[in-house]
């Protein structure tokens, strides 16, 4: 069993860095968005796609494992979406994300945000191909997260601490969690963000532009 577990990540990472590839010499900029469900992923998609539509070309693939209510949510925002079904399973891989790729057309785009589905564990991992991955933890959650799921937290270059407005009314140690991130992945850029009031959101947007100018130079 672990010499097929292996095999089928190895095959995997091998897919994901020629889509990483193809995508760079396409100057496209791929972001996986992972979280948990009822984290605020859709409703962060929104409010970067108000502050990033016009000022980058950007589209999203929605992953779930069935319906497309993310998907029109999206597109109502402004910008193109597009609904990635997953047929029951708990993340999506390099394979499955460039039939998405492919399906949606990237050509004229500087960014392509991938909405991971909702979980902490199968997402991280699978390499999609992506450029960069973010995470968004919400204060509900709680701040030991890291502690519980360590590999979402190492393999994210960006962690949104979403729901902020809600300090008051949860047991939320900022210090810690910022910690315990830190001990995990030393690299990882950390905002305090909300995303239904906005605040934090415009550092989170300025952050994406750089890479994604970095990136398509």
């Amino acid at each position: 069993m672990i010499e097929i577990k292996q095999s089928v990540f190895e095959n995997n990472d091998k897919q994901a860095d020629l889509l990483r590839n193809e995508l760079k010499q396409q100057k496209t900029f791929l972001l996986n968005l992972m979280s948990s469900p009822g984290s605020g992923k859709t409703t962060t998609l929104k409010a970067l796609i108000g502050l990033l539509k016009d000022k980058l070309q950007m589209g999203v693939m929605e992953a779930d494992i069935d319906s497309d209510v993310d998907a029109r949510a999206i597109e109502q925002a402004g910008v193109r979406a597009i609904q990635l079904h997953t047929g029951g399973m708990c993340h999506l891989d390099a394979g499955m994300t460039r039939q998405g790729i492919e399906n949606f057309g990237t050509d004229d785009l500087d960014l392509v945000i991938l909405e991971n589905v909702g979980n902490l564990v199968c997402p991280a991992e699978f390499d999609t191909g992506a450029s960069k991955n973010m995470m968004i933890l919400s204060v509900p959650e709680g701040d030991d997260k890291p502690l519980k799921y360590p590999l979402m937290f190492t393999v994210s270059d960006c962690v949104l601490i979403n729901k902020i407005d809600t300090k008051s009314v949860f047991d939320f140690d900022d210090a810690a969690v910022v910690e315990r991130i830190k001990r995990l992945n030393p690299d990882a850029r950390i905002f305090f963000v909300s995303a239904k009031t906005g605040e934090g959101m415009d550092l989170v947007a300025d952050w994406l532009i750089e890479q994604v100018r970095a990136w398509c130079e």
